[in-house]
């Protein structure tokens, strides 16, 4: 979660009422969904049916997977090409055109 207050917090902030949790995390824009339309993350890992305390197998090995494909990429950059693109994502964090959702 990449943010500097809960959605209990903001509930009970915004509303004086921390059952609206869920609403309050519709807003921070926190779900996994968002934050990868939002580019803070670059994958979503899905939970099994079963729950992933039930599974956690599968989800290291899908853990693994995107790990194996996704270092040998970082590595074969130039460490000044990968500060770079790491300093740019982190910048347009918070970014935000006027009447846009993002």
């Amino acid at each position: 979660m990449y943010s500097v207050l809960s959605p209990e917090g903001f509930a009970s902030i915004l509303w004086r009422d921390s059952s609206r949790v869920a609403e309050a995390a519709s807003l921070m824009k926190m779900t996994a969904k968002d934050l990868l339309e939002n580019q803070v993350i670059d994958r979503m890992f899905p939970e099994p049916a079963e729950g992933l305390e039930n599974n956690l197998s599968d989800t290291a090995n899908e853990i693994k997977t995107a790990l194996l494909e996704t270092i040998p990429k970082l590595q074969a950059m130039e460490m000044s090409e990968l500060l770079e693109k790491r300093y740019q994502r982190f910048r347009k964090f918070g970014e935000f055109t006027e009447g846009s959702n993002v």
